[in-house]
């Protein structure tokens, strides 16, 4: 058993957790405390007591957001010094002129609720916040590049995720949410405008921090954001196109949303200044219909991405042993026969078993070459079986370019060929599969066909701002929950977050 119980934590352990270092801002922060010798605090500190029936103490635990980013630079300290050892830097000079590119996730966790105990099952949610510093920069002066010192090699592990908030709260319910982590957009408001003084290496160095918020799946995106759910008309969270316009036009589009534009489209949608009828002004604002309270990077979750496509493949490959091309509308006992005879074949060929909600060890298993020739053999037709493999071959082409932390080094040609290949893959699906995609597309199909390119020209990856790192980060909490947290409400979160 590697954890003690906290109160025996000695001072090299209470090193590790924020709070213990000393620093100051520059200049001081707006709306947020100097002091910085500040550990876990309450989630919902200076809110009324009681929230719907729970006594709002035991809802959340949290770090202040610059108390924890000092505490992460500092576990970073000797990285920091071998970066600038290896460029050749000399550290005494190196004072000023670092930027740290930190990357945020957020995830709701479906059903947290203890196993034990008799009576009623109530339902508990969790949502995790949490964010990885991806890379730190210093730039020497202002005609030369920025030269990196630290990139994180493993931007998708759990070790490099740091979480930042926990609370039991069911990520649909945007009232506690937003109050919960409204502090926390606050106090990242205000370090963008401050830099930070802190000793690295035994001198004073000032740092800079960009925060992008990509570690969100579509659900928590469209609610960060204020835009209608996922099966809405507007299909895309990164441009205006409607779901018929996308279906028609798989590949063309390009990336246009942005918080301030969501902004700005809140304000008309609440002013109505045109006075327009309900369905023009909808389309006026392109389905923004709430205030957008947390800035998020418009990109594409290429773990959400990975599960979403997944899910219309296992879809494709029971209309294709059905061959619903031939026929209209089949019923609903035809369709449940086609798939027990996917799971079935499945689970004879590959071992996999049958999930009930798509995962993502399930989607990596399912898109492969494997599994669709395990798949063809249940389809009749010769020139069907065909047609699958090659969407298959073209799909295995362009998913290391959206997956790879490193597109550029590790897999250049695919990322080359990538408009092409989906611009076949658009035209397989129009022609041979028309049937499914005549008039409707699936918001993650959609997002990578037309929007993968421009992502990683912009970011040089997708990949490495995804979210895994914060759902493997969920597999802790629940296990930090079971074995090493106290059973009471008001300290479990506290002993969960220090773990």
């Amino acid at each position: 058993q590697i954890f003690q119980p906290l109160h025996t934590l000695r001072s090299a352990e209470k090193e590790l957790l924020p709070g213990f270092h000393q620093y100051e801002w520059q200049p001081a922060l707006k709306n947020v405390s100097s002091t910085w010798d500040v550990g876990i605090i309450d989630g919902l500190s200076g809110w009324a007591s009681y929230v719907d029936d729970v006594p709002a103490d035991t809802i959340a635990r949290r770090f202040r957001y610059d108390v924890a980013l000092v505490s992460a630079l500092k576990d970073l300290e000797e990285d920091i010094m071998e970066g600038l050892r290896v460029r050749g830097l000399d550290d005494s000079s190196c004072t000023s002129g670092f930027t740290v590119v930190v990357k945020e996730s957020c995830d709701g966790m479906g059903d947290v609720s203890e196993k034990h105990g008799s009576g009623p099952a109530v339902p508990e949610k969790a949502v995790r916040f949490s964010f990885t510093i991806m890379s730190i920069n210093i730039r020497l002066d202002e005609e030369k590049d920025a030269v990196t010192i630290f990139q994180e090699e493993k931007p998708n592990s759990e070790l490099s995720c740091r979480p930042l908030c926990l609370m039991f709260v069911d990520e649909s319910d945007h009232e506690t949410l937003t109050a919960i982590l409204g502090p926390v957009v606050t106090e990242r408001k205000s370090m963008l405008e401050s830099r930070l003084i802190l000793p690295i290496g035994g001198m004073q160095r000032s740092f800079r921090f960009f925060f992008r918020g990509t570690g969100y799946d579509e659900k928590m995106v469209r609610e960060m954001e204020g835009l209608e759910a996922s099966g809405s008309t507007y299909v895309c969270t990164l441009c205006d196109s409607t779901r018929a316009e996308a279906s028609k036009n798989m590949v063309l589009h390009s990336v246009t949303r942005s918080h301030g534009e969501n902004l700005e489209r809140y304000e008309i949608w609440r002013t109505n200044p045109f006075s327009e009828s309900a369905d023009e002004l909808r389309d006026r604002v392109k389905g923004v219909s709430a205030k957008p309270f947390m800035e998020t990077q418009p990109t594409l979750d290429a773990l959400h991405c990975d599960i979403g496509n997944a899910t219309e493949f296992y879809k494709i490959f029971q209309d294709e042993i059905g061959e619903v091309f031939l026929k209209s509308n089949p019923s609903r006992e035809e369709r449940r026969r086609w798939r027990s005879a996917l799971d079935k074949q499945l689970r004879k060929k590959l071992k996999v078993k049958p999930v009930m909600r798509m995962n993502g060890n399930y989607a990596r298993r399912l898109m492969t070459r494997e599994a669709v020739e395990a798949v063809c053999e249940l389809v009749p037709s010769e020139e069907r079986r065909e047609a699958l493999l090659k969407l298959i071959d073209l799909y295995l082409q362009m998913k290391p370019v959206w997956r790879s932390s490193f597109p550029a080094r590790d897999c250049p040609d695919q990322l080359c060929r990538y408009s092409y290949n989906s611009q076949q893959f658009a035209d397989l699906l129009q022609t041979t599969f028309k049937y499914r995609y005549d008039g409707k597309i699936t918001n993650y199909l959609h997002k990578t066909l037309a929007h993968v390119p421009e992502i990683i020209e912009r970011d040089g990856s997708i990949g490495a701002w995804a979210s895994e790192g914060n759902e493997s980060g969920n597999k802790l909490f629940r296990r930090f929950r079971k074995m090493n947290a106290r059973q009471s409400k008001a300290f479990e979160l506290e002993d969960v977050l220090k773990h």
